[in-house]
């Protein structure tokens, strides 16, 4: 039985200052509606979290006297930024005024303050370590970016990697290639042929947000990717290379180059994983980089539902029936694959979204789940997607469990696993209970 956790309502006073309100006890969200949230879904903000003040939102909270709703007028309402290998449960609760700015591409988990710590609604859906913010060392790290400039001088992507994504944007799996360690990223692509609302790395200029990070501006060579993800496979412990990355466009439009690479790789050594992060929306292309040698694939999807699919995505050429085939060729090629589940609580959870998820899981022979946090205004997004009524919802962690009793197969997780796991040391993939 779960111990009783009752966390207040967090607000800020706009200069970045943080309170609790011990008036009203914090709520989740999912959809557009608030909720209670269940004791044995707050956890204590794992290190590497960050909290946000949501300017132009109030938050919403149950009244600790009689039980009421209510918003608190304190100040402005507070969400958290959860780290990799967390899956967050509610969104946080609030009311957003006419108005109140559009939020930024982050994740707004709901928190609270309880026992004297920040609490969140989240569970860790991977035992991983490989982005633990505490594995970081600066020092380390700076060692690592200026030996892999000098080792590389002359290799556009390597200073890619280490310029913008180590030391600009701090991106973990670049800063993972810089310590020589586990999944070593390979952007490969400045083109896109989606256009996805969120897109992380390039919005419109009269759209209300900003791409967090540049995208890639040139075509590498495969002898420039050769050069570092050889001595990568060689040398790393549980090592992966992965084509596909949030600073590029889509990869499949650099297939031929991949393929390249992957024959090339695969001349030198047979160690590690190769994988692609795609939208897998050339399934004849992935089929090609199968044979190649390509070991996995993660294909990103916000929802098993078609329709869904294609209001967020917006795809150019393809369709959602392609990256369904495209999940199926890597089965039939003995390939491992996931999907990149963007999770918004009342989306995802639906009775629709499930029934649609047990469809695609039971028709590709899906092997892993990457329950990602889904970093968009929860607000925009739905207005954006036109879903005036969610429903009720399932609950993230009732749907996990009731997938995990239709397929005991199907693994959990927040990374793409390397050829080690993939063999079969999956025992502590989700810890949701039965």
């Amino acid at each position: 039985m779960s111990a009783k956790v009752t966390p207040f309502v967090l607000y800020s006073d706009g200069k970045g200052n943080i309170f609790e309100d011990e008036s009203l006890y914090a709520l989740g969200r999912s959809g557009w509606d608030a909720f209670p949230v269940s004791d044995d879904s707050w956890i204590p903000l794992p290190e590497g979290g960050n909290l946000y003040e949501l300017p132009g939102r109030r938050a919403i909270g149950m009244d600790v006297e009689d039980g009421s709703l209510r918003l608190c007028e304190k100040g402005w309402a507070v969400a958290a930024f959860i780290p990799p290998a967390h899956t967050g449960l509610y969104l946080a609760a609030y009311e957003t005024a006419p108005d109140a700015p559009t939020l930024p591409l982050f994740c707004y988990t709901a928190a609270g303050w309880f026992n004297q710590q920040v609490y969140v609604t989240a569970i860790r859906i991977e035992q991983d370590i490989r982005q633990e913010a505490a594995g970081y060392d600066a020092d380390k790290i700076k060692m690592g970016t200026e030996h892999l400039l000098s080792a590389y001088p002359d290799n556009r992507l390597v200073r890619h990697l280490m310029d913008k994504c180590c030391n600009t944007y701090h991106c973990p799996a670049a800063r993972n290639f810089a310590l020589g360690r586990w999944e070593c990223p390979i952007p490969t692509s400045p083109a896109c042929n989606a256009n996805c609302i969120g897109c992380i790395s390039f919005q419109p200029a009269e759209e209300s947000i900003v791409s967090t990070q540049d995208r890639l501006t040139f075509k590498p060579t495969a002898e420039e990717i050769v050069e570092f993800t050889v001595p990568h496979l060689l040398q790393a412990p549980y090592p992966i290379v992965s084509f596909g990355q949030g600073c590029e466009g889509e990869p499949l439009l650099m297939w031929e180059t991949i393929r390249d690479a992957i024959r090339a790789i695969r001349k030198h050594t047979d160690r590690g994983s190769i994988n692609i992060n795609t939208n897998g929306s050339n399934p004849d292309a992935v089929q090609v980089l199968c044979e190649a040698g390509l070991n996995s694939i993660r294909v990103s999807t916000n929802s098993a539902r078609a329709h869904i699919y294609t209001q967020y995505y917006r795809p150019n050429n393809y369709t959602f029936q392609d990256i369904v085939e495209s999940i199926k060729v890597v089965r039939a090629s003995g390939g491992w694959a996931s999907i990149n589940y963007f999770v918004f609580p009342g989306v995802t959870d639906s009775e629709e979204e499930f029934d649609a998820l047990h469809r695609l899981i039971e028709d590709t022979d899906l092997n892993m789940i990457q329950w990602r946090n889904f970093n968009i205004d929860p607000d925009w997004y739905l207005g954006k997607m036109n879903l005036t009524d969610t429903g009720t919802p399932m609950g993230i962690k009732n749907m996990m469990r009731q997938l995990k009793r239709s397929f005991p197969h199907l693994h959990y997780g927040y990374f793409n696993p390397p050829l080690e796991r993939i063999k079969g040391n999956f025992a502590t993939d989700f810890a949701g209970g039965k």
